[in-house]
C-alpha cells in the first residue's frame, strides 16, 4: 500500500482514473497525440518518484495538472521541438472531442487553449488554474474572457 496516495489508491488505480484527464490537457496544449502520451508517461514516472503525501483525491489532481503543464511546457521549449514539423493534427485528434468547437479552440494559442481545456473541460475555477499554471487569477480571467470572445467571433462567422 502507498501511503502518499489519498483513500488507499495504487499508483494503477490513479492511473486509470486521471489517465484521460492528463492526456487531454497534454493534447490540447502540445497538439499531437505522439507527444501528448509521451507527457502522460512521463506526469505518471513522475507520480511513482514523487515524495509529497498528498492530502485528498483533489491535492492529487491538481499536483498531475500541474505537472503536465509543466511538461508540455519543458517540451514545446525544447530544442527537439524547434527541428520538428507538425504533422497534419486531424491524424491525431481524439475521437471523441471532434467537432467545431473543439477544432476551433485547438487554433487558439496556447495561453488561451490551456485555460479554456482546464475551465471547461475539467471544471476548475479561475483560482485553480491560477494555482495549476503558476500565473495571476487576473491573468487568467483576462485570457479566458479572450478566448470567449475569439470563440465567439469565429463561430458566429464574424471572423
Amino acid at each position: 500500500m502507498n501511503e502518499k496516495l489519498p483513500g488507499g489508491m495504487s499508483v494503477s488505480d490513479v492511473f486509470n482514473k486521471y489517465c484521460n484527464t492528463v492526456y487531454r490537457l497534454a493534447y490540447a496544449r502540445v497538439g499531437n497525440k505522439f507527444d501528448a502520451e509521451d507527457i502522460v508517461q512521463t506526469v505518471f514516472l513522475k507520480l511513482c518518484k514523487e515524495k509529497t503525501v498528498f492530502s485528498d483525491e483533489e491535492h492529487l489532481k491538481a499536483w498531475l495538472l500541474k505537472v503536465t503543464v509543466n511538461c508540455s511546457k519543458n517540451l514545446l521549449k525544447s530544442g527537439w521541438m524547434r527541428l520538428t514539423e507538425s504533422l497534419n493534427n486531424s491524424l491525431a485528434a481524439p475521437t471523441h472531442e471532434v467537432g467545431e468547437v473543439y477544432c476551433e479552440v485547438a487554433k487558439l494559442p496556447l495561453k488561451y487553449r490551456t485555460v479554456v481545456h482546464l475551465h471547461y473541460f475539467e471544471g476548475y475555477s479561475c483560482g485553480e488554474i491560477a494555482k495549476i499554471t503558476n500565473t495571476n487569477e487576473a491573468t487568467i480571467k483576462t485570457r479566458l474572457k479572450r478566448a470567449r470572445d475569439r470563440l465567439g467571433s469565429v463561430l458566429k462567422g464574424e471572423v
